[in-house]
């Protein structure tokens, strides 16, 4: 599985657990800071951070890859959009969260969530 990293460099512990809760081995992280100027549209920034993931179009569509998406809401839902017409389909997200009480502050694996299958389970809601 390739991991995608558009936020803070995550730990050797963190990646286990990761590890754990998709049942496979992280063979690649690519860190790819999401530094943005909020002058200019979005847009035109994430194309280009879509680029800086050295991904061939067959790889897009072939590779297993998970996405640790950014932090800022704006960059992650447009992020999100390129990569699911590169892919043809949401790739799954990690999610962390804080630990509670720690000093200084440090985050752990919250979840791994299948945005495919949440979009799937979606459309049977659809009215119409």
């Amino acid at each position: 599985m390739i991991l995608l990293n558009f936020s803070h460099p995550l730990t050797g512990e963190q990646i286990q657990e990761i590890e754990a809760m998709i049942s496979q081995p992280i063979t690649e992280v690519r860190q790819l800071p999401a530094q943005f100027d909020p002058q200019p549209s979005f847009v035109p920034q994430v194309e280009a951070l879509a680029e800086a993931c050295r991904l061939t179009s067959e790889e897009w569509q072939t590779q297993p890859i998970l996405v640790n998406p950014p932090s800022l809401n704006w960059i992650a839902v447009v992020l999100l959009a390129e990569l699911h017409g590169r892919m043809g389909y949401f790739p799954p997200v990690v999610r962390l969260r804080p630990v509670e009480g720690a000093l200084p502050p440090r985050y752990e694996v919250a979840e791994v969530i299948n945005l495919q299958q949440v979009r799937d389970q979606a459309r049977t809601r659809r009215s119409g």
